[in-house]
């Protein structure tokens, strides 16, 4: 088993299995709808994706995650083959995103990752009323935008970002580093799988990465149910983040 700490923020990543070279990383936070944590746990288990390593820091809260009456970290690594996959199973509070991030960011850089993608979802007023969930992307580099045209994705060009899918854009873009944020409409209190179905399908698009949603959307109240908990904690999170502001549109001259 080997180990690595990063910065001076006393976040320390664990491997416990070889961690693959060149990969796609993917980041799944609790978020509005929780459409990336949904996401990614739908990845873990239609993919049979392994935990190859997690996360230890005095900054999480003082908690772990029982799975099969073992404790976990809440914040672990999988992988299969050429993906890797973060997901946090609790909100990470708004003091503590930089260096989580940060951490990740650099251990995936240390893995030689070919690109990271932050999958997450954009509240819609009207989400009630959508029959077909727009998935809307940004990404750290002129050139990674470029990839997105023709993907069936709406390139969000301008309005404010809030939470991990900002920083991790911020960070990688200041490095010259690939990476997207993928953004499917959703609802923003409410989980919402449908959502977390469309995402996924965005992400085939521009990466290939292929999973079946059908199961994700067919267990869709079933999900609901089993994530309200974690929901009702999230929320607490985006009111400290300040999360209705994000998609207003900034005021300055281009």
């Amino acid at each position: 088993m080997n180990s690595q700490r990063f910065g001076l923020s006393e976040v320390k990543i664990t491997e416990r299995r070889n961690v693959p070279q060149n990969a796609i990383m993917i980041l799944g936070f609790p978020d509005v709808g929780l459409v990336g944590v949904i996401a990614a746990s739908h990845l873990v288990e239609e993919l049979n994706l392994t935990e190859i390593a997690y996360m230890d820091s005095q900054l999480l809260p003082p908690l772990v995650v029982l799975h099969d009456g073992l404790p976990h970290s809440s914040v672990r690594i999988f992988a299969n083959g050429n993906l890797l996959l973060a997901i946090s199973e609790t909100p990470i509070p708004a003091e503590i995103i930089y260096p989580i991030v940060d951490a990740l960011i650099e251990w995936g850089k240390n893995k030689n990752v070919k690109m990271m993608v932050t999958l997450s979802g954009m509240p819609a007023q009207d989400r009630q009323e959508m029959q077909e969930l727009k998935v809307f992307a940004a990404a750290s580099t002129p050139e990674m935008l470029k990839t997105l045209e023709g993907k069936n994705v709406e390139i969000l060009r301008e309005g404010y970002m809030v939470g991990p899918q900002a920083i991790m854009l911020q960070h990688t873009s200041n490095s010259g580093r690939p990476a997207l944020a993928l953004m499917a409409q959703c609802f923003f209190n409410y989980p919402d799988p449908e959502a977390a179905a469309a995402v996924l399908k965005g992400l085939e698009t521009i990466t290939g990465v292929k999973v079946n949603v059908q199961r994700l959307l067919e267990k869709g109240e079933e999900i609901r149910l089993k994530v309200r908990d974690i929901m009702k904690r999230t929320q607490q999170e985006l009111q400290r983040q300040k999360k209705g502001q994000e998609y207003d549109v900034p005021l300055y001259v281009t």
